[in-house]
């Protein structure tokens, strides 16, 4: 049966009602509405673990449980978690755990060209609106189906990384080789098939991991399958059901599609599992394609399956120029699209700024507004306070009063300016001209308003900045 939408009087009656406000909302309505949002969990209500409340926080948990099952691969700082999705479609609520990329490297590398691999994928950083984007794991494939290659293979990646691993045989003696090597760090197995599930269910079972299923087209099979392996015991599971481009593209997307569909619309907790997909697969698959042309396949496909639900990809390796689009692909689609991309507010300085000669400017925390600013300063030497407006454009933060003059004074005395920069003048953009005299009257700086785009800021400075006296009180009309 298909969950109903959960809404907070679905959980409120069941939460203890003391209004202690341990939780951080004042109230335990607003503590439930903070549930439903998941922007709070029950953990943190301490009330509840009260042994007289346990049939209530049974309930709640079942109640919050998401219809697809969030999965930690790895241990430690470094684990990822994949699944634990609510929404077919991020405007119907958001995202959680990202689509996690995994690269390759396999049982007949040299042990040097591992270690290349594998600092490749750990050296891979690309900065990108106030966070940086990176890789998240290591597959480890057998091509030689020795057990003993396998576990040297896996050896070595483990010395050289703390990202999680993935085992990847169909041999359970060549995965049983894998997990003595990898052993307490909790890799994902990759994976089961309708021949070796018995002995590869036993083997994660046994090891405590996640297992990966493997049944190409056929999601009645696969559905079939999981039922058996959690039979078996296995209850964190990861689903593949194959991928292709050219013909079978089309049966690729719309089964990833149906699966999905099944766990969260129609609460189908057999199919509710987190999906990985193998785009590196394509190289083998390969006629007479170029190294160019297949790295663009799978570039491709890769992004068409972080669309189309899969929490786990295995690419062959982090060539920037073929991973560069998905990781951006995948930073857009799992931000929280009911709050703006912002940046942390606070005092930023550029060059080597003279405290009586340089100019003082400030911004918004907007993401868009602040790399526009930056990029037009960051050769200057100056100071930029940076207001919290709550992720607001400049003109947008003035409208909604997000940016005023307390607001402006509050930042000045928050960054400690006025112990960097002796003069007491402030250049304020021009899209907030109209805060002009309220900001004068609140901080007792003289305030000049700069252009109404960033880009006009360096002449701006050349022509009513340079070589004017910046003490208080002069007069800049």
């Amino acid at each position: 049966m298909p969950k109903k939408k959960l809404g907070p009087m679905n959980l409120y009656p069941l939460l203890p009602k003391t209004n202690c406000g341990e939780c951080g909302p004042k109230t335990c309505m607003g503590f439930a509405v903070q549930l439903t949002e998941r922007n709070l969990g029950i953990d943190q209500c301490p009330p509840i673990a009260d042994p007289k409340y346990q049939v209530q926080l049974s309930r709640i948990r079942e109640l919050l449980a998401p219809p697809v099952r969030e999965v930690v691969i790895g241990t430690g700082p470094r684990k990822v978690r994949v699944g634990g999705e609510l929404v077919m479609r991020r405007h119907e609520l958001r995202y959680f755990n990202q689509t996690a990329i995994a690269t390759l490297v396999s049982d007949d590398m040299l042990p040097d060209q591992v270690q290349a691999k594998v600092k490749e994928t750990e050296a891979f950083r690309y900065p990108y609106i106030g966070s940086t984007l990176t890789l998240d794991a290591i597959a480890v494939r057998s091509v030689t189906g020795d057990p003993a290659s396998f576990r040297n293979t896996v050896k070595t990646v483990r010395e050289a990384t703390e990202l999680p691993l993935i085992l990847w045989s169909f041999d359970p003696r060549v995965i049983a080789a894998g997990l003595e090597a990898a052993a307490g760090h909790r890799p994902l197995i990759y994976a089961a098939n309708v021949e070796n599930w018995q002995e590869m269910a036993g083997l994660a079972r046994d090891a405590g991991c996640p297992l990966a299923l493997f049944v190409p087209d056929d999601i009645r099979t696969i559905r079939s399958l999981a039922a058996s392996v959690r039979a078996a015991g296995v209850e964190d599971l990861l689903l593949d059901v194959g991928c292709g481009f050219s013909e079978s593209l089309p049966s690729t997307i719309n089964d990833l599609t149906e699966i999905r569909t099944a766990a969260v619309n129609e609460g189908d907790s057999l199919l509710g599992y987190p999906i990985i997909g193998s785009p590196a697969t394509l190289w083998e698959k390969r006629n007479s394609e170029s190294d160019e042309t297949i790295r663009w396949m799978e570039s491709c496909l890769a992004s068409m399956m972080v669309i189309r639900y899969v929490d786990l990809l295995m690419v062959r390796d982090a060539s920037m120029w073929s991973i560069l689009p998905l990781v951006v692909l995948r930073a857009n689609l799992f931000n929280d699209p009911r709050k703006p991309v912002s940046v942390e507010p606070g005092l930023r300085t550029f060059g080597n700024p003279d405290p009586d000669r340089s100019p003082v400017l400030i911004t918004s925390n907007f993401a868009l507004t602040y790399y526009t600013v930056l990029a037009d300063i960051e050769k200057l030497d100056c100071y930029l306070m940076v207001a919290d407006t709550e992720g607001l454009s400049v003109d947008s933060a003035v409208a909604g009063r997000k940016l005023n003059a307390q607001k402006v004074a509050d930042i000045i005395l928050s960054t400690g300016i006025e112990g960097l920069a002796r003069h007491r003048t402030l250049i304020i953009p021009g899209l907030a001209a109209r805060l002009k005299g309220d900001i004068e009257d609140a901080t007792g700086w003289d305030v000049m308003v700069g252009p109404r785009d960033s880009a006009g800021i360096p002449a701006f400075l050349k022509e009513k900045w340079e070589g004017k006296d910046h003490t208080p009180g002069w007069s800049y009309r």
